[in-house]
């Protein structure tokens, strides 16, 4: 029998599903050809905001219409947060919980043996949890692998429903982390990528932090570049930004989540730093890494967010620098404290918000790649594209090389960065 896995959400979901993947496949499963049709469709959801979850009900109408024998699996966070309401989920066969990724090639020939729909979503415990042990070979067609090291949130921001569906911190051994390293460096990666439903909560609770996590992931032979996924503002003290640069496989990009540079409305969202602490950790991983690169996450119309509120935040961003931000409107998300707090904001302020704190952020986005121009940089080419290649710097600078070469796919070479664009960088290959 042939399969697809359609993933929505984060890169923690993207490596889940590999793995998923890769469990079919060593069972006797097959992948489909086409994605539109299959004898089975895992479908790994996303309920970070209402919005995903509309996504997902739609997605399950589309594959049941196409369809109409198949095995629809249902997994991730949706089922996960909303365990309640799964019973009108009648289009799905199979409903696994977030913690019963393993259990996913049991469950599909215990259905097909019975031909019983069931739903299997166990609670997450407070206390004496362990981590998911999976792991990955391969990433597709990529020229990095996003290898998950960490799961679960204890910080229960008024906003986010994350905590529900993924449970407490829990950490992957270092001895499971560099083991699986090994085998995506055995495959030919050359840049790997931690990541984590919050990374920097690495080893909570543990004798090892993510500077650990790091030092394993760049001893491994064949790996050239290790980067960093999303992480929060916590732990990244003057110990743990010291070690992290004192790897020269490191990647200097920090994606460092703010969502307001306001400390009313950080308050309000239950973040655990205000303004100044977050700038305080930007100056330090500035003055510890060379032509290092801060990106963020940017929310804007928070419930009680003032005309004020949102000037201040504002400002900070722009005094910040970033190299690349995300904006976004907040949306309530029912199950979170901060669904039914007072002073919503109408949707037509947030989306002005919106769109005045990206054209900041774009501004602020060509003033960081206009101070690329004229540096020699390593860029790691990932595909060719239209009579160029297409790169990364260590920095995460995306850079264009006007070349028909495609032998340099997968390779990382010197250039001169020579023009900055809107999103981009062209460069010329440095020959030796």
């Amino acid at each position: 029998m042939d399969f697809n896995i359609v993933t929505l959400g984060c890169k923690v979901n993207q490596y889940e599903s590999e793995a998923m993947r890769e469990d079919m496949l060593k069972n006797g499963f097959s992948s489909a050809e086409n994605k539109d049709f299959a004898d089975i469709f895992i479908i790994n959801t996303c309920t970070v905001t209402s919005v995903s979850d509309a996504k997902n009900r739609k997605l399950i109408h589309r594959i049941r219409r196409n369809n109409p024998s198949a095995v629809i699996v249902l997994t991730g966070c949706m089922p996960q947060a909303f365990p309640d309401e799964m019973e009108q989920f009648n289009e799905c066969d199979i409903i696994l919980g977030n913690k019963q990724r393993t259990s996913l090639v049991p469950s599909i020939n215990r259905f097909l043996g019975e031909r019983t729909p069931f739903i299997d979503i166990p609670t997450h415990e407070n206390t004496g949890f362990e981590y998911e042990n999976l792991s990955v070979s391969s990433f597709g067609e990529h020229t990095r692998a996003f290898i998950k090291i960490e799961d679960g949130c204890n910080r229960f921001c008024s906003y986010c429903i994350i905590p529900y569906a993924r449970g407490r911190v829990r950490s992957k051994p270092l001895a499971d982390l560099k083991k699986e390293i090994q085998s995506v460096a055995a495959g030919g990666y050359k840049e790997v990528v931690l990541v984590g439903i919050n990374l920097s909560a690495y080893g909570l609770n543990e004798d090892f932090d993510l500077a650990d996590a790091v030092e394993a992931a760049c001893s491994v032979e064949g790996i050239e570049r290790v980067r960093l996924g999303s992480i929060e503002p916590e732990r990244m003290d003057d110990e743990m930004t010291k070690r992290l640069s004192a790897q020269p496989k490191f990647c200097p990009q920090f994606h460092l989540s703010l969502q307001s540079g306001c400390d009313n409305t950080l308050k309000a969202m239950n973040r655990h730093y205000t303004s100044a602490e977050y700038a305080e950790i930007v100056n330090r991983l500035r003055n510890n890494f060379d032509n290092a690169s801060i990106t963020t996450d940017v929310m804007v119309g928070f419930a009680g967010e003032t005309e004020e509120d949102f000037e201040a935040s504002m400002a900070f961003v722009k005094s910040i620098g970033f190299a690349k931000v995300h904006v976004f409107p907040y949306s309530q998300r029912r199950g979170t404290k901060a669904a039914g707090a007072p002073n919503q904001l109408n949707p037509a302020v947030k989306e002005q918000r919106a769109k005045q704190m990206i054209k900041l952020t774009d501004e602020s986005r060509k003033e960081f790649l206009s101070s690329q121009v004229g540096l020699t940089e390593e860029v790691l080419f990932e595909r060719m594209r239209h009579g160029y290649l297409e790169g990364y710097t260590k920095n995460y600078t995306p850079v264009h090389v006007i070349s028909s070469d495609a032998t340099l796919c997968s390779q990382i070479r010197s250039v001169k960065l020579t023009k900055a664009f809107d999103d981009y960088c062209e460069a010329e290959l440095i020959l030796y």
